[in-house]
Order: C-alpha cells, then sequence, then structure tokens
C-alpha cells in the first residue's frame, strides 16, 4: 500500500509507476544505457569535428628548445666518448637527428650542432659514430670525421647562464654559444 497522505519523520510520498513486465524491467534500463552512450558518442564526435575542421596541419609536438644539461657535465662527456647523437628533436617522420660536439678548452663557448648525416649526401644516408670517438661511417661506408657531417641552418645550440646546455630547435636566427 502507498501512502497518501504526510506522515512524521518522512520527506514526501514517492509515486512511481513500476514497470510491470519482466522484459520491461530488463530492456528499459539497456536501452537507457544505450542511448546516453550514443548521444555522449555523437557529442565526442561532433566536438573533434568542430575541432579539426580548420584543416592545418599542426606539428608541435613538444618544446622547440631541447635542455641538454649543465655545460661541464656535457662537455666531459663529449670529450670522454665524443659527440653525442640525439635522433630527430624536432620532427616525427626521423630525419632530423643531430650530432650535439663541444670544441675548446672552456665549457661555455664552442658548441656546435650537426645533422647526423654528410654533408655532400641527404638526410637518408645517417651516419653511424664509431663508439667512442669523434669519427662516423656513412651509409656507403666512407669514415668521416665530426666536421664533415651536414651543418644545420634551423638547428643551434644555447648556453643559459653560462651553466645550462640548450639545443633550439625553432630555426629562427639567434645568437648561438661560440659555434
Amino acid at each position: 500500500m502507498v501512502p497518501t497522505g504526510r506522515t512524521a519523520g518522512r520527506l514526501g510520498v514517492v509515486r512511481r509507476t513500476p514497470l510491470r513486465s519482466p522484459l520491461a524491467r530488463a530492456i528499459v534500463p539497456v536501452a537507457a544505457g544505450l542511448a546516453f552512450f550514443a548521444l555522449l558518442f555523437g557529442i565526442t564526435w561532433l566536438a573533434a569535428a568542430w575541432i579539426s575542421a580548420n584543416g592545418e596541419r599542426v606539428t608541435n609536438l613538444g618544446d622547440r628548445t631541447f635542455q641538454v644539461g649543465s655545460v661541464e657535465r656535457v662537455a666531459e662527456q663529449i670529450r670522454a666518448e665524443g659527440p653525442i647523437l640525439y635522433p630527430d628533436l624536432r620532427d616525427p617522420n626521423g630525419t632530423r637527428s643531430i650530432v650535439l660536439d663541444h670544441t675548446g678548452d672552456t665549457p661555455i663557448a664552442g658548441w656546435r650542432v650537426f645533422y647526423a648525416y654528410p654533408a655532400d649526401r641527404d638526410a637518408t644516408c645517417l651516419a653511424e659514430q664509431i663508439e667512442g670517438t669523434r669519427q662516423y661511417v656513412d651509409c656507403t661506408g666512407r669514415d668521416i670525421a665530426v666536421d664533415d657531417l651536414a651543418r644545420p641552418l634551423d638547428v643551434r645550440p644555447l648556453v643559459e647562464n653560462e651553466r645550462t646546455l640548450y639545443i633550439d630547435l625553432r630555426g629562427e636566427a639567434v645568437s648561438t654559444a661560440g659555434g
């Protein structure tokens, strides 16, 4: 029996229309859930379509500068083991692997960056470093020095506060750290 009047201590009367058949009690909640998820999918799809409607390709996947570390630590590492190869810090297609080199006695100056392919070849001819040296072997088997690698115009080493080394991937004309 459903109470119709107010009773002390109760908030009120709740009237509901029960689903009478077992089939209705099984199907109605499932159908309501499916309708909810269909509506959620539709809203998400419309939002994605609206966001991507401009058709502009965006490849800004991260920072345009890469922090390498302490100039003293990195210079010592290069002195002991040779230049450092960084595989493709800029583009997701893998064609811009770079080599970081340091020359000179002071860790603040003398930083240089090269692409990891010979200057007289294209980016498909990646050079492989001979471990622990400043020498490389290119795709044809030639032995080449680090100075024979291609010099990029859009990647530069930067020293900040005479302590931290960065690689600038912006491609803008900025002052470089001695290189």
